[in-house]
Order: structure tokens, then C-alpha cells, then sequence
């Protein structure tokens, strides 16, 4: 059974000198040294590395504990600059509620996340502010390592969406996370939309021939019910498609809106190309392009989802999940043609 009041994990210094993770040695010298602060922003990138695996088959990446160093580092020299952390702030939901919480004690800008919210859209779907969203649902497919990898870009798949619907991003009541049957049952008895997983599939290129559920060998699912009665689910479908398939129903209007995320792939890879502007705008100006709480809603869904597998399926509801902002204006997503693209 999930505790939401158990301690999280030690990842301090002696567990990473025993699984082989080398922390950075003095944050002090690669921000300064003697003379203290000495950049105008910090971008923290940890996925190349070797690092243990937890029985939730969360990556145990230390973000938290570098974030931690760097921000010794501030106190020290009383000065601190813009922080940008790679993809979800920690696999541990309170060590990513504490981080959010430091920055905005010591007023530095923080932002998180991945390219997935800015990448480009086919078609070009922008959903006003207060959109009337009542459901909306991410299908993808990935099966090259853990499944919490990609997991996490879906949930920002749906959450870049969802947030923009009316009173803005209220929280989230509970999280529940399905394999295989489960699924098809909860599409059978509606708890997760079959019209809108069909829809959603259907804008991808990369979608497979044939009926989905006859296809997909071991399905997963994320639920996530929001605290003002909208429904969220994104599902990792391997054989049925491969991009990242956005559809949602809106109050009133018959048809889903449905696209999906372009990630122009290698040669070039140049889907991390909107990230990268929307960082570089931030270390210039210190405000991130859309709120914190975004990547910390998605980060606190991913690590109880991920619990909530590892026990059955049991759904799980936590004051952690009460996280509240409003959307920015714009989505930033990037429009027009993709550079180099032949």
C-alpha cells in the first residue's frame, strides 16, 4: 500500500559512491569558485550516467541533490541566477515539491520540463485560455527502456492541454495506473474514452493497420482525475503508434480536437530546438515561459502512478496532488515548417 508519510530514499553522497554516481565534486568551483557566483544561469542535465533502478522502476537520477549543491552554492555567495531542469525535477515527488518551494523562497526563476510542450503540432491546434475541456486523452507508443521515461512526456502531453480549461489547473483528486487487460476494460466502461483514443491515434502518421486492441500486446494507462471533474488518461499503445497523439472533447462541440507532436527525428533531432529557445529566453529574462507547477504536477502524477502500479492498480490520492496555476497566455509550441526537414 502507498504511504504518502513514508520518508522518501536516501540518495545522498554514500549511496551514490556505492552505485557508482558521481556527484559533482565542488558546485562552487564549476560556478565560481573562491569568488563565488560567477554564471548567469545553471542548466541541470543529468541523463547521461549509469544509475540504479527502484522497484517502481523509477531511474533514481539525482536532480534533487544537485539541485541541492547548486543551491549551497547561492547561499553562499548571496547571489543566485536562473535554474533550468532537464525533463521532471525528481523521481520523488516531495523531493520535486521541495525543490519548487526553494526556488520560490530564495526567489530565483525555475523551470523544468521537456521538449513536448513546444515542439511543433500537426495541425497547429492552440486552445484558447478557459477552453471548455471536459476529457482529453495522450496515446504513444515506447518500449526501448523503462516505461517511466516516456510516461512523464505524456503526462506533459496532457497536462500542456488540459491546463488551458476553464479556472485554470486546479489539482488533481487521484491517479491510478492500469496494464494490460485493465485497460481495454476501463475503455469498455468508459472511464477512459475509446472515441478519443481512436481519434488520437488517427492523426499519427506512425499508426499501425488494424484493431487496436488486437494489436497492442501489453498495454499501460495513467488515469488521472482532476479535482474539478475532468478526465485525463495517457496510454502507451507500442504496436498501435509511435508518435505522440493528443484528443480532447470540448463542452458543446461535436467533433474532438486532435493533432499530434511532431519530433523531427535524427539526423538533426531538431525537436529539442523550441526547448532550447524557450531556455535560452529564460536565462536572458529570469521568466520561465510557462509555470513550475506544471513539471511538478506531471513529476508528482508520474512518481504515484508509478506506485500505484507497483500496488495493484490501487488508485491514490494525495494533498501532494493539489497543485494550482493558471496557463501562460501562449503555449509557445513552434509553428510553420521545420528547419532542414526534406
Amino acid at each position: 500500500m502507498y504511504d504518502d508519510q513514508q520518508p522518501p530514499d536516501d540518495l545522498g553522497p554514500s549511496f551514490c559512491s556505492r552505485h557508482g554516481i558521481d556527484l559533482v565534486k565542488s558546485p562552487a568551483a564549476a560556478l565560481g569558485g573562491s569568488a563565488g557566483l560567477d554564471v548567469d544561469a545553471v542548466a541541470l542535465i543529468i541523463e547521461h550516467g549509469d544509475y540504479p533502478v527502484n522497484e517502481f522502476g523509477q531511474i533514481l537520477y539525482p536532480r534533487y541533490e544537485l539541485f541541492q549543491q547548486i543551491v549551497e552554492v547561492f547561499r553562499k555567495s548571496g547571489k543566485s541566477v536562473p535554474v533550468f531542469c532537464d525533463k521532471h525535477l525528481s523521481y520523488d515527488h516531495k523531493k520535486a515539491a521541495e525543490m519548487v518551494a526553494t526556488a520560490k523562497k530564495m526567489d530565483f526563476g525555475l523551470m523544468a520540463g521537456s521538449s513536448l510542450p513546444v515542439t511543433w503540432r500537426v495541425p497547429q491546434v492552440e486552445l484558447p485560455r478557459e477552453s471548455p475541456i471536459e476529457e482529453a486523452v495522450v496515446a504513444f507508443g515506447y518500449d526501448r527502456s523503462h516505461a517511466e521515461i516516456y510516461l512523464f512526456h505524456a503526462l506533459e502531453c496532457l497536462q500542456c492541454l488540459l491546463e488551458r480549461r476553464r479556472g485554470g489547473e486546479t489539482g488533481v483528486k487521484s491517479v491510478e495506473c492500469l496494464q494490460g487487460p485493465a485497460v481495454w476494460k476501463a475503455c469498455d466502461d468508459g472511464r477512459i474514452s475509446w472515441p478519443l483514443v481512436v481519434e488520437a491515434i488517427g492523426r499519427s502518421p506512425s499508426a499501425n493497420v488494424g484493431p487496436i486492441r488486437e494489436n497492442v500486446l501489453k498495454p499501460v494507462a495513467i488515469l488521472v482525475e482532476y479535482a474539478d471533474g475532468t478526465r485525463g488518461a495517457v496510454l502507451n499503445l507500442i504496436e498501435a503508434v509511435s508518435d505522440f497523439c493528443f484528443a480532447g472533447r470540448l463542452k458543446g462541440q461535436a467533433k474532438p480536437v486532435s493533432f499530434y507532436f511532431d519530433l523531427p527525428l535524427p539526423p538533426g533531432a531538431r525537436f529539442f530546438d523550441p526547448l532550447t529557445w524557450h531556455i535560452e529566453q529564460f536565462f536572458h529574462t529570469g521568466t520561465p515561459p510557462y509555470p513550475i507547477e506544471r513539471t511538478l504536477l506531471t513529476s508528482t502524477v508520474l512518481d504515484l502512478a508509478l506506485h500505484s502500479l507497483k500496488d495493484g492498480s490501487q488508485p491514490i490520492s494525495s494533498p501532494y496532488l493539489d497543485i494550482r496555476y493558471q496557463p501562460p497566455a501562449s503555449s509557445g509550441f513552434f509553428r510553420g515548417p521545420v528547419a532542414d526537414r526534406h
